[in-house]
């Protein structure tokens, strides 16, 4: 199934180099280019697309405003891309999906487009789920209960397996059941394994939704943690405890997050 893509950026330059680095993505249509931020939320709203690559800094309406002003209609998935990093966190607050600098190189746009098809296949899936609930409530409201299965089963196969990081120059291809626990530094995941450590630009929200709510929980405002990989639950003062993972790590579960430490008690 094709990306359904929009081009914004004030540059003509601009949009003609991203458009030839999108080229090697036989998935990637691009249905439209726009050169300012009113007439990208025009394109958006009409033609709703599945992605848009979009420029923050443009006369007028930037990108953020962009973003504000389809707020009223489903989103597509946003990635912008820029020449000046300090808009990082200010982007991954407006829930972009990525932040690619100018000039884009090949390695991150792969990246990127990897992330991109993950979130669509997992937004997809969801709104097949959704239409179908629609109509087995009102043909055969009994049967709805059953969807549940259908849920379980899908959740073994929309998240991911591997996951792609690109750290001190180099790419680290991580199997998701190695990860043992994952802490938030900014809008940097410091991922850990057994044996290495590395980082991940991206928000903690996004990548709760790459990973299986089954197997990794939040256990701290900026800590995930691998079920799997506990190994002793250890009771703390004020109703919080501290979870020991397979390699010894210790991993403070908050109060708020006592509901994850039942799971083991139970």
């Amino acid at each position: 199934m094709s990306i359904r893509t929009i081009l914004v950026d004030d540059e003509k330059l601009a949009i003609q180099g991203l458009a030839l680095r999108l080229q090697p993505f036989d998935d990637i249509e691009i249905v439209a280019t726009c050169h300012n931020g009113r007439e990208a939320i025009r394109k958006i709203k009409t033609l709703k697309p599945d992605l848009v690559f979009l420029d923050i800094q443009m006369p007028g309406f930037d990108g953020f405003s962009v973003v504000q002003g389809v707020m009223d209609i489903d989103p597509p998935l946003f990635v912008f891309v820029t020449a000046y990093s300090e808009h990082a966190i200010k982007a991954f607050e407006a829930q972009a999906i990525d932040y690619l600098m100018k000039p884009v190189e090949p390695e991150r746009l792969a990246d990127t487009m990897d992330r991109v098809r993950s979130r669509l296949a997992d937004k997809r899936t969801s709104d097949e789920l959704d239409r179908l609930r629609n109509v087995i409530n009102e043909v055969a409201p009994d049967a709805a209960d059953n969807l549940s299965s259908m849920d379980d089963d899908l959740g073994s196969t929309r998240f991911e397996k591997l996951i792609n990081i690109k750290d001190r120059g180099q790419i680290f291809r991580v199997d998701v059941e190695s990860i043992e626990r994952i802490d938030a530094a900014g809008d940097y995941m410091c991922i850990y394994t057994a044996d290495n450590s590395l980082i991940l630009r991206e928000t903690m929200k996004d990548l709760e939704k790459r990973l299986d709510p089954r197997t990794f929980q939040r256990v701290h405002r900026s800590t995930i943690v691998n079920l799997d990989q506990v190994r002793q639950v250890k009771p703390h003062t004020n109703g919080e405890c501290f979870l020991v993972l397979e390699s010894g790590a210790q991993v403070k579960v908050s109060r708020s997050y006592r509901d994850v430490v039942a799971r083991f008690v139970h």
